[in-house]
């Protein structure tokens, strides 16, 4: 069952084309990656599928339905969006920040029940921070924000979540910490990765982009190869298959040319 189709879109800021004729599906319960070079459309292509930007041509459809016909409700109940940009300038405390996820689930000025409160603490516990529920957000490390974040979008329970870099600047441990969360759950996701040995390792599929357009898609064997990496970056590596997970794993080499 396709969840995300995007069908032959173009989008452009101030007559500068970004993304030309994308195309690309994705499966209900698939882990798919977006990849590619800074400045290559991937941001510009998450925000046109959560609707922050409307596409000069082509279509997006959110299980088979265009997701601009969807009403706001609705569309939070189907998909939940993690972004890179998380400055926020009020504080409230990590529970009600998780609970802020449950607003497609309560009708007009109706207070936050029992069952909403469970659900924000079993995913508080999912991200490793039970415990933290009065403390204040603002007072949290940057690994923490983010955990927070991705406990508020889970608590959602969409059925698809789409994130933006989410282990962007963090420390390794977070980094892998997060991806591993995201693996564990029951839905489909969608989400830009920096880190190609960290896509390699959880992605079922592949996205790769370059100047706005849709190279490839694929299996990360099929994807993360010497070749691609050398169109991708200019940099030149080796690829072989890890004994441990059975995923191509990427070993960078130097060039003092660059």
């Amino acid at each position: 069952m396709t969840k995300l189709k995007v069908e032959h879109l173009d989008f452009s800021i101030d007559k500068t084309q970004i993304l030309k004729a994308i195309d690309l599906n994705i499966q209900k319960g698939e882990f798919v990656g977006l990849v590619g070079p800074n400045g290559c459309g991937k941001s510009t292509l998450l925000k046109n599928i959560y609707r922050i930007y409307q596409p000069d041509h082509g279509k997006i459809y959110l299980g088979g339905q265009l997701v601009d016909q969807v009403n706001d409700k609705a569309f939070a109940k189907k998909m939940a969006v993690m972004v890179q940009e998380n400055t926020v300038e009020f504080d409230l405390t990590v529970i009600d920040m998780v609970m802020l996820g449950r607003y497609a689930h309560k009708r007009l000025l109706q207070d936050s029940s029992e069952k909403d409160r469970a659900i924000a603490e079993k995913y508080l516990d999912e991200v490793g921070l039970k415990g933290y529920e009065e403390r204040s957000f603002l007072s949290l490390s940057g690994g923490e924000k983010q955990r927070v974040l991705l406990a508020r979008a889970l608590s959602q329970e969409a059925e698809l979540i789409v994130l933006d870099e989410p282990t962007n600047h963090l420390d390794i441990k977070y980094q892998y910490q997060i991806m591993n969360i995201l693996k564990r759950q029951d839905m489909t996701v969608f989400t830009s990765v920096h880190d190609l040995n960290i896509a390699a390792l959880y992605c079922d599929r592949i996205v790769v982009l370059k100047k706005g357009k849709l190279v490839k898609i694929g299996t990360p064997e099929e994807v993360i190869t010497p070749e691609m990496i050398r169109y991708l970056y200019g940099i030149d590596s080796e690829v072989h298959m890890s004994e441990t997970t059975g995923r191509p794993q990427i070993q960078f080499l130097p060039n003092f040319d660059l």
